[in-house]
Formats: structure tokens, C-alpha cells, sequence
């Protein structure tokens, strides 16, 4: 197991584990590790968000009952820093508490107690879906960058940046159906279409709506009509034209 944060050059990816409970920490490290992840363990929220300062993690798997800190606090300093996917680990099974965890930007959500290798198989999903939203400079469509309403947003790194210049770094979830938006617009796209575009992941399909929801609000600016209209019965449609370019 991995505790100290350092971001070496190497196949295996890093994973954060952000767990107060020591055998928690050890269970899934070990687990990772036997996957061929490497792994940061941290006992606090503090600690990790100073990690991130000088490692990049590959996702980061979190507890919401932290000792220092409301894990839907920590969900949304961690988003502030990048589009780096994140795992919820809760006791909480509500499912008002998986739909909050989702609302402050969390990638997946899971139940203690849980089954260490549905974690790997969590993280490999939400890794799986990260490289597919983020094009890589040998994508057809190298570094393209949309541009609508005033808005920007860079499909490689998650970013949105508002006509203010304000930026903000989307889920993986939020950046595929974002993407799927603006490269169809003034369409109306069915929740087929885009659980379809979204690789029809079982995360994606619990969590569309919410997700839908989350970018509205971000793009929502004082006396301007939203950009993203619901069409009930049928969809969802971004309102405004979009450039593409570099």
C-alpha cells in the first residue's frame, strides 16, 4: 500500500482512498493493490485535498463520514481541482443521500457494507468512462473545444468556463452528457440516446436525471432562458448553436 502521494511515471493507476476507518483503508488498498492499482491511503479529508496539490490520481474513492470535514464538502473541493472521478463510500443507503452525494458532483455512489472487488470493478467502470469523455491528442477531433452562448467547455479536461470567466470541472458523468448535448444542438435527445452515448453504464442510468439537473444549474445565468430544455416524453435539448474549433 501506497502512503505517501507521489505521482511516479507508471501503467498502474493511482487511486485516493480517503477512509477514516483503518481496516476499511487496508481492505481496499490491499484489494486494489492485488488489481494492479497503486494507492494513496488517508485517514482525513485534509491531508488528501493537500495531496492533490502535488500528485493526479487517477479517481478517488471517499468515505462521507469523515472526521474532518462533510464528505459533500470534500466532493466539491476535490471537483474544484480537476475532473478527477470520484467513488462515494457511505453508510448512508437513503436514496436521498445517493441522490445528494450525485448532486455535489460524484461519479458513483456505493453502500457499506460492501464487496471490495465491486469496487474495483466500480473503478475500472468510471475509468473506462473518463477516457472516453476526454479525447486524447491522437482522437479524431484533437483538443476540441465548444463554444456556445458565451460558454466554453473543454471535453479533454472537464473544464466549463462561464462568459465571466469563472471555471468549473464537470463529473465524468456530467462531461459525457454535456458533450452529447453540444455536439446535437437544437435536437432533442432521448434518455436512450443519451444512456446510448453514455456507453449505457449502470451509473449513468440511475443518475441521468440528476446529472441533466446539475448542468442546467451551472449554466443558469440571472434573466436568460436555460440552455438545456427538458421536452417532456421525450428528452432533453440544448437551446443555443455551438462552435466547434481548437
Amino acid at each position: 500500500m501506497t502512503t505517501a502521494a507521489q505521482d511516479t511515471t507508471t501503467a498502474e493507476p493511482l487511486i485516493f482512498i480517503v477512509e477514516d476507518e483503518a481496516d476499511i483503508r487496508s481492505l481496499l488498498a490491499e484489494t486494489l493493490s492485488g488489481y494492479r492499482f497503486r494507492t494513496a491511503a488517508f485517514a482525513n479529508a485534509d491531508t488528501a485535498l493537500a495531496a492533490l496539490d502535488t500528485a493526479s490520481p487517477a479517481a478517488v474513492i471517499l468515505d462521507l463520514g469523515l472526521p474532518d470535514m462533510d464528505g459533500l464538502e470534500a466532493i466539491n473541493r476535490i471537483r474544484a481541482t480537476g475532473p478527477v472521478p470520484i467513488l462515494v463510500l457511505s453508510a448512508r443507503s437513503h436514496a436521498s443521500d445517493r441522490i445528494m452525494g450525485l448532486e455535489f458532483g460524484a461519479d458513483d455512489y456505493v453502500v457499506k457494507p460492501f464487496d471490495p472487488r465491486e469496487i474495483v470493478a466500480r473503478v475500472r467502470s468510471l475509468l473506462r468512462r473518463s477516457a472516453t469523455a476526454s479525447p486524447t491528442a491522437g482522437d479524431a477531433e484533437p483538443l476540441d473545444i465548444a463554444r456556445f452562448a458565451g460558454w466554453r467547455f473543454e471535453p479533454g479536461s472537464h473544464r466549463l468556463v462561464s462568459p465571466e470567466g469563472e471555471e468549473t470541472f464537470l463529473s465524468t458523468g456530467e462531461a459525457t452528457l454535456l458533450g452529447a448535448l453540444l455536439r446535437a444542438p437544437k435536437r432533442v435527445l432521448s434518455r436512450d440516446y443519451l444512456l446510448e452515448h453514455g456507453g449505457r453504464d449502470d451509473t449513468l442510468d440511475r443518475a441521468i436525471d440528476v446529472r441533466i439537473s446539475r448542468i442546467r444549474k451551472k449554466l443558469t445565468r440571472p434573466d436568460e432562458p436555460p440552455l438545456i430544455r427538458t421536452i417532456y416524453g421525450s428528452g432533453y435539448m440544448l437551446t443555443t448553436q455551438v462552435d466547434w474549433g481548437g
